[in-house]
């Protein structure tokens, strides 16, 4: 091994023998941004909202972005164009990565052995194998690993997850979840060239592959392409699979079912713009359904629980009860959407009745991030664990991964999510691991996870 390389996981493996958390004056939290686009400056604004917080470094291979993240957080933060350094910053008890989905694994565990705290944005992983790892070393490091998946936070989130499990719309037998919208016709595709000169490059790829730089496939647009991401269904899905398993109480799926294609988008892009997919829970079913290219009449997200009394819409905006009506048990009336058939007659004969009485109650999005970002920091205090922990975390992005299995290998995947593995699909479970490019493969073997 280059002496440079044995420096390097020799400083590494200091830190993580070394690092002592100790909170700041006054008991205030000392928080690094690793990332700084789209999610990040949520993450700045979210923090700052705390009292309790200092906004102490900022951390971005691109130089732009790092100096605006530097000037979000009002000039206080240190910057750093290396994480490592970051993660090397005494100081700080707790860092947010915001980076592309490649890097949340390794930063994660990277981050656990230095002795911080991390909020993670979601998806988790890249592949199933990776959320494995982070677990372990949330818990062999004592670290609180807080997922970006902020519904479990709202308020109304939590109320209809409580009446849910009360039985408020009786069984629950199925579950339909959608995001829709219409990019067409896609984003353009400029050819390769070289990286801007305050662009680290190569540290964004980090532990993907080497390709040549294309502005398609950098920044944000990262998220369209197999290698950094899993498209829109481990993005948009991962929040809504997120209250599904939150809800109902499983740890995944036991059969998953996935198709689609990119159909209608030009340009750069390999993730789907059209998929659906079919899970199989013990006693229930879920249905996660995008569209990039056709928004229809149900334009935007959300997710719809259907019981035997009847069904609970729920988005960021708000949750709303619609009851089914109740069938004459006598005379046995079949009724669609509340009418009973069979003619005038039969009709003035029966008397609709709900199941329960309906409810409605609003949502706030921003709310939902604010209080996300509390109970991390509640959390680093008290070493609790906290609402939206690595192992579920973990769970969740693990389903999300086998659709898109399903999808590209064009066929049902049978599932243990007690073994995390797959039922007599060899060919599969090659897929759920994928190798770093080095120097980041060493580093990920120097944790032995």
């Amino acid at each position: 091994m280059p002496a440079s390389r044995r420096t390097f996981l020799g400083a590494v493996s200091a830190t993580a023998a070394s690092y002592k958390r100790v909170l700041g004056a006054n008991d205030r939290v000392q928080v690094g941004f690793i990332g700084f686009g789209l999610i990040g400056r949520q993450h700045v604004h979210d923090f700052k909202n705390q009292s309790d917080v200092d906004l102490a470094a900022m951390c971005d291979v691109y130089q732009p972005r790092l100096e605006q993240g530097v000037a979000a957080c009002g000039q206080r933060a240190r910057p750093y164009r290396d994480f490592r350094k970051l993660l090397d910053d005494k100081d700080l008890q707790a860092v947010v990565v915001s980076t592309p989905d490649h890097w949340h694994a390794l930063l994660t565990i990277m981050a656990c052995a230095a002795g911080k705290d991390v909020y993670v944005e979601k998806p988790l992983t890249l592949f199933v194998k990776e959320g494995r790892w982070m677990v372990e070393a949330a818990r062999r490091y004592n670290r609180v690993v807080q997922v970006g998946t902020q519904q479990r936070s709202g308020r109304h989130y939590q109320h209809a997850r409580r009446i849910l499990q009360e039985g408020y719309i009786g069984k629950i037998m199925s579950v339909r979840m959608g995001s829709f919208r219409n990019i067409m016709p896609g984003f353009s595709n400029p050819p390769d060239g070289a990286a801007p000169s305050d662009f680290d490059y190569d540290m964004w790829l980090g532990p993907a592959p080497k390709r040549p730089y294309n502005p398609r496939r950098g920044l944000y647009h990262f998220r369209w392409f197999w290698d950094y991401s899993g498209g829109q269904m481990t993005n948009l899905g991962a929040h809504e699979i997120d209250i599904v398993h939150w809800v109902m109480g499983v740890k995944g799926p036991s059969a998953v079912a996935s198709t689609g294609g990119r159909f209608a988008l030009q340009g750069a892009g390999e993730t789907p713009d059209t998929q659906d997919a079919l899970f199989r829970y013990p006693g229930f079913t879920t249905v996660y359904s995008y569209r990039e290219a056709s928004a229809g009449r149900r334009l935007g997200y959300g997710m719809e629980f259907f019981g035997s009394k009847g069904g609970l819409v729920i988005s960021r905006a708000g949750f709303e009860v619609f009851p089914d009506m109740k069938i004459n048990p006598e005379n046995a009336i079949p009724v669609f959407q509340g009418h009973p058939t069979g003619g005038p007659q039969r009709e003035a004969e029966f008397k609709p009745e709900p199941w329960v009485p309906p409810m409605k109650e609003p949502g706030s999005s921003d709310e939902q991030f604010n209080l996300h970002v509390r109970n991390f920091v509640d959390c680093i205090k008290s070493r609790q664990r906290p609402i939206a922990d690595v192992e579920g975390g973990h769970q969740v992005t693990t389903a999300c991964h086998l659709a898109n299995l399903s999808l590209r290998l064009g066929r049902e995947l049978h599932w243990d999510p007690d073994k995390e593995d797959f039922h007599g699909d060899p060919e599969a479970s090659t897929y759920l691991v994928r190798p770093y490019r080095k120097p980041w493969d060493d580093v990920l073997h120097s944790f032995h996870l």
